[in-house]
Parts: structure tokens; C-alpha cells; sequence
């Protein structure tokens, strides 16, 4: 069966007990050259981990997150004041503002509180960190159930190229995209993965390159301008990538880069697919002109590896993310099954 491969590839982990434990995150910005796990105990490096992209993917920000608050009342002793509790939540709520993953899973452990409610401090984190067990867990058979649809999209053997990062390394395990691209290889239904660098970070060429090569899945590496190219030479049969926010109304919010590849994919009358759990869908934001579009430093894009590439001093814009219109994204993959257009309601079917 596909969804039987498997995948050592985890963004972080819990260790020890609820009383003595810690996470530990394996340090992305490393990647590919060194593998550093570190290691956390309090609620603020993990904010400081999801804004300097220590962990970074939607889902595996929110995992992120969730562990955060339950560390977070495990420093007051289980039961911190009105005023320390809602600092703890807004903390964590500013690190990335565009994945909507993050605003999902606090808003899970703030359900959880409100049941608990005066529970023995004991008893309410044992809960916490049960919870965020579980959303990790859940991440992980969500991706399996996501790959297992995604195969109704392809063909016998397709050469398909993804965008930025999508697979352990952005979940609880296995991936979003790159988690259908996985199903496909173990399906015996893939000539090679098309991995886009993904400028200015370069997630696609320092995190997808490495994740594929690990579990053995044949990819080329391209720089994001060659797509067009290949496209046009006829060597790609179909694109999928993730996303940090879907709209009510089917508007993909993804890595930046990933528009250009929507425009690309129809007028090559190419496939661009997307694959995303029910819990990045946000239904209370109507369209993507309605997303807070994340800006980040200028030194990601003036330097690589910590070595200037521009001009001292130059004017930089860094938006890390472009949101691509519903009517360019041929369906959208979930652990529920796949959306078409329209949309609007078929997302909402999923989600009910």
C-alpha cells in the first residue's frame, strides 16, 4: 500500500515526561549540511524557534506552537495568571502572521483550557501535552490520508514539479505535497520530482533536495526561473505544492514564487495542484486580498549563507508569500478527499 513508506523525517519531537520533558527541533537553517537537534523548555524559545524559522512549514508551526503553550503553563505551575496566559498566547501569535496553522492550533489549546477550567493543575497538563501529542499525530495520518486522494490526480508516470518545502521536514511527518509526490514513488508512478531552489530562502534546494535524496525519490534541481523552460520543452506533467492559507473562496496563499507558477502552469495547460489539511483552510477570511502578507529581513535576500550577494545598502522588498486566485488552482488536495471549483462550497462540503 502507498501510505506503508516510510519516512525518519520529523521538524521536532518530544522527549521525557510531562513534568521533566523538552522538545527538541531539528535546526532547519542549517540544512542540508549540518543536522543540529536543539533542544527547548520554555514557551519563549519556541516563539524565538517559529520567528527565526528554526521550524517553519504551516503545520508544523502550529504542532510548534501547541507544545509551546503546554510549556508554557508547565513554567507557572499549571496554573499561570489571566494576564500571563493571554501574553503566552499572543507571544506565539505574532511569530508568523500568514500561516494560519498557527491561529488554528492556539485556538485548539484555548478550547481545551475552557473545558478544563479549574482543573488540578496536575491533571490540566497532563492535558495540554496530550493535545499536543495528538495534533501531531493527527498532522502525520493526515498527510498519509492526503497522498492516499492525491494519487487521482496523476497519471501512470508523471514528472512533477513541487515549490518550496512540503514534507516532514514542514509536518508532524511525511508532507503535505511532497507527501502525495512520496505515495507517488512508493506507487511505482513517478519519473522524478522537479524541486524548485525556492529564493531567497531556498527551501526547495537546502530542505526538499535533501528530504527526496534521503528517502531515495529521483529529483532534479532547478532554479525557480528554469520552470518556464522545462514547461515548455514538455517535461513536466503536473505541479503541486502546499500552502499556508486557503480562503473561504479557494485563494492559496504559498510560498512566494508560487503565483508565477500558477500564470506559468495555464498557459502551458499544465495541472498546478494543492495539498492542504482541512486545518489550513480558513474560512473567515473571505479572499486573499484579505491575508496579512508576511515581510521579512532584508538580509535574506542580499545574503546567502551569511555572504552578501548585493550591493551594501541597497533597497529591498521581501514578501514571503503571493497569493495565487482560486480559478488558476485545478484542485485542491485534503485528508478528506479534493476540491474543485467552485470552491466555495466544495471546501466547505470537505470541512462539514
Amino acid at each position: 500500500m502507498p501510505d506503508q513508506m516510510k519516512t525518519n523525517v520529523v521538524p521536532l519531537r518530544w522527549v521525557g515526561s510531562v513534568d521533566d520533558g523538552y522538545l527538541e527541533m531539528l535546526d532547519q537553517r542549517l540544512l542540508p549540511t549540518e543536522e543540529v537537534w536543539l533542544k527547548m523548555t520554555r514557551v519563549a524559545e519556541v516563539a524565538d524557534a517559529i520567528r527565526s524559522m528554526v521550524v517553519r512549514g504551516a503545520p508544523a508551526i502550529g504542532i510548534a506552537a501547541a507544545y509551546g503553550v503546554a510549556m508554557g503553563f508547565r513554567e507557572d505551575g499549571g496554573r499561570p495568571s489571566p494576564q500571563d496566559a493571554a501574553a503566552m498566547f499572543e507571544l506565539l501569535s505574532t511569530t508568523r502572521p500568514t500561516a494560519v496553522n498557527l491561529f488554528w492550533a492556539l485556538d485548539r489549546m484555548k478550547r481545551l483550557l475552557g473545558e478544563l477550567g479549574a482543573d488540578d493543575p496536575g491533571h490540566r497538563l497532563e492535558a495540554l501535552f496530550a493535545e499536543a501529542h495528538r495534533i501531531m499525530d493527527e498532522d502525520r495520518e493526515n498527510n498519509l490520508a492526503m497522498g492516499r486522494h492525491g494519487l487521482e490526480l496523476f497519471g501512470r508516470k508523471d514528472r512533477v514539479l513541487t515549490h518550496c518545502n512540503t514534507g516532514g521536514l514542514a509536518t508532524g511527518g511525511y508532507g503535505t505535497a511532497l507527501g502525495v509526490i512520496r505515495t507517488l514513488h512508493d506507487a511505482g508512478r513517478l519519473v522524478h520530482v522537479w524541486v524548485d531552489e525556492t529564493r531567497p530562502y531556498l527551501q526547495g534546494a537546502r530542505l526538499t533536495a535533501w528530504e527526496l535524496m534521503k528517502d531515495g525519490i529521483p529529483n532534479m534541481l532547478i532554479t525557480d526561473n528554469m520552470a518556464a523552460y522545462f514547461m515548455n520543452a514538455g517535461l513536466v506533467d503536473a505541479v503541486i505544492v502546499g500552502t499556508d492559507r486557503v480562503t473561504a473562496n479557494g485563494d492559496v496563499a504559498n510560498k512566494i514564487g508560487t503565483y508565477g507558477l500558477a500564470v506559468l502552469c495555464k498557459h502551458h495547460e499544465i495541472p498546478f495542484y494543492v495539498a492542504a489539511p482541512i486545518s489550513t483552510i480558513d474560512f473567515g477570511t473571505a479572499t486573499g486580498a484579505d491575508i496579512v502578507i508576511e515581510e521579512r529581513s532584508p538580509e535574506e535576500v542580499t545574503h546567502i549563507g551569511g555572504k552578501p550577494i548585493a550591493p551594501d545598502g541597497v533597497a529591498v522588498a521581501h514578501p514571503a508569500f503571493d497569493v495565487t486566485p482560486a480559478e488558476l488552482v485545478t484542485a485542491i488536495v485534503t485528508e478528506r478527499g479534493i476540491a474543485r471549483a467552485p470552491y466555495q462550497s466544495s471546501l466547505a462540503d470537505l470541512a462539514s
